[in-house]
């Protein structure tokens, strides 16, 4: 995001956006520059928020989020894109892949890119670098790997409270009424969401707690208030889609034939004997990581999101099963950092706590767990850490719900590895306006899969029939790798 001198920018809005575009307070002219190197005018603005409403003498916090005027002159109401995680920036998102689809909404009101609290440019606590450490070549087993999130936890829940933090206003609950000072601030009588992933469990708080303040609300690859914790099962249920589609490609097929044989297969093999992996660095050095089961399920689970990353799993596994260690290698030169400690965010951590889980629900995940091929870590560290920051657990009453008639569109991906079709349905099960469309092929981050998801949007935001509850998109290669860069 570039700032030029607000009297240019100003007159260039002037002269582009309808008059409904002035400023709201804290906002200033600036242009907007998105990775793809466009540029667009804009508004960047901040608003500040109490901490903890239940607790007047917690402080404030300041929110920060861009606004992109309407394309329109009967503009409807502003639009909040509530990015996923938690702790995804909105902001961010707005510069990636999706910008064209922020400035394509723009057609129906005001979008505005919202740095929830604790993101992005939000105001937000510094990182806690625990003294807790996992070494690349010790062997843990899941409980005791846990038990070092634990420990790691309390040291920085006692950092937080140190640095001055009120962890209980980092909760989905405090983010909803975010929600509405927002929609003051802005001036609006009412606003519309379109969230995905955590971002619309935060969608789903604000129908439960401001109805009235929401016009519409558009989801993606949701998750329900009792769904903080996916359910083990319905993992072994997405394996079984993602059989099928391999099982529809000639090539893949001859890859895997049997996925499950080959988890299975290679996880006994690293039980027996943990694989040593000789890791290069880029100053040229070299680190050894020992390979375990729960790495590589703990790596599987942040893969299976999309079927174009399935791939680099699967791949991964036939290599291992082979004693081919190139992938794994691959990964663990990009995303391990050898000789760090464990390393929280006060904001994610803290979310995802609070949200909690119910006993009900958690029993099913104890018990699923050991069918599952990526264990309990598709979560983790929740539900390990259950047992600490328990003052800020929002309760039963939070994971109830929501229930209403507030206009609601669900996109739902059938290759979705992290938010489960069956578990979308049940998250919205108490909403009675509710138009969800099956977009069969596609993964979680499914809004630039195929035009047709944005033209089902705009239906939807006009008022109108979107049309269809199905939509197909073509599925990637599984037979093949993406493009790993570098």
């Amino acid at each position: 995001m570039i700032k030029r001198p607000a009297i240019f920018s100003a007159l260039a809005l002037a002269l582009a956006a309808p008059s409904y575009a002035a400023a709201a307070p804290n906002e200033e002219p600036i242009t907007f520059e998105p990775s793809s190197g466009e540029q667009v005018d804009a508004f960047s603005g901040t608003l500040t928020v109490p901490m903890n409403r239940n607790d007047p003498e917690s402080g404030t916090t300041e929110l920060a989020y861009v606004r992109f005027p309407a394309t329109t002159d009967t503009p409807g109401n502003p639009i909040v894109y509530l990015s996923g995680g938690p702790g995804g920036s909105g902001i961010g998102t707005a510069k990636g892949p999706r910008f064209p689809l922020f400035m394509a909404m723009r057609q129906h009101g005001d979008v505005i890119a919202f740095d929830q609290r604790g993101t992005g440019q939000s105001e937000k606590p510094a990182r806690c670098t625990s003294s807790v450490e996992v070494g690349e070549m010790e062997v843990l087993s899941d409980d005791e790997y846990a038990d070092r999130y634990r420990q790691a936890t309390r040291e920085c829940a006692a950092f937080w409270k140190a640095e001055g933090v009120d962890l209980r206003g980092f909760t989905t609950a405090e983010s909803a009424r975010d929600l509405s000072d927002l929609r003051k601030h802005l001036g609006a009588e009412k606003i519309s969401l379109w969230a995905i992933s955590y971002g619309s469990h935060l969608a789903m708080a604000s129908i439960a707690a401001i109805p009235d303040d929401l016009d519409r609300v558009i989801m993606a690859s949701a998750e329900g208030l009792d769904q903080t914790v996916k359910l083990p099962a319905r993992t072994l249920a997405y394996f079984g889609r993602l059989q099928a589609a391999v099982d529809a490609q000639p090539e893949a097929r001859k890859l895997y034939p049997d996925i499950m044989g080959l988890i299975t297969r290679v996880h006994a093999k690293l039980d027996a004997q943990p694989m040593t992996i000789t890791v290069p660095t880029r100053d040229g050095g070299t680190f050894d990581f020992l390979m375990q089961k729960r790495n590589l399920q703990e790596f599987s689970s942040g893969m299976i999101a999309d079927p174009q990353i399935a791939a680099i799993m699967l791949m991964m596994y036939r290599q291992l099963d082979e004693g081919d260690t190139a992938l794994a290698t691959f990964v663990l030169q990009r995303f391990w950092t050898p000789g760090e400690p464990i390393v929280m965010s006060a904001m994610t951590t803290a979310m995802d706590r609070a949200s909690g889980i119910t006993p009900g629900r958690l029993k099913a995940f104890e018990e699923q767990v050991p069918a599952s091929p990526i264990g309990g870590y598709l979560n983790f560290p929740m539900p390990q850490i259950l047992g600490e920051l328990e003052d800020i657990d929002l309760g039963p009453d939070f994971r109830d719900g929501p229930f209403g008639d507030t206009p609601v569109l669900l996109l739902t991906g059938t290759l979705d590895g992290r938010t489960y079709p069956e578990g979308q349905s049940e998250a919205v099960a108490g909403l009675n306006n509710v138009t969800q469309i099956i977009v069969e092929n596609a993964g979680h981050n499914l809004f630039m899969t195929t035009p047709d998801v944005g033209q089902a949007m705009h239906a939807f935001m006009r008022g109108e029939d979107v049309g269809t509850d199905r939509i197909t998109v073509e599925t990637p290669d599984l037979s093949k790798l993406p493009d790993l860069g570098g």
